[in-house]
């Protein structure tokens, strides 16, 4: 069974889950269509380029700087820009500031983020 989903997100009730590597993640809220997940990066942490092959992921800068790279373009974004990545394309980031923080949106839910309980 895994874990039921959220009404409400409340981040000081939400433990971190440590990625390792200067990276760790709450998952706020989800659907079975949708999910909402927040990753802070340490200076330097890399999130290394992969590609999913059915979820489509939106992500919004809310802390910091990243570059991003999508299907080899890179930018350089700023807290309040945002990326979109569809299934199949390659997509990573690198963060240039200390604790920055990406908003990671997913559809459907990564299930793979959701231990079994």
């Amino acid at each position: 069974m895994r874990r039921a989903m959220k009404t409400f997100y409340l981040d000081e009730e939400t433990p971190w889950e440590t990625l390792g590597e200067g990276i760790k993640r709450k998952v706020m809220t989800w659907s079975d269509e949708l999910m909402m997940v927040c990753v802070h990066f340490a200076q330097g942490a890399v999130g290394t380029p992969h590609k999913h092959q059915i979820h489509d992921q939106i992500a919004y800068v809310a802390a910091g700087r990243f570059e991003v790279t999508i299907d080899g373009e890179a930018r350089v974004l700023v807290a309040g820009d945002a990326y979109r990545a569809v299934k199949g394309q390659v997509h990573g980031v690198v963060a240039l500031d200390d604790n920055s923080v990406l908003i990671d949106t997913f559809s459907p839910r990564r299930d793979d983020f959701l231990p079994a309980r």
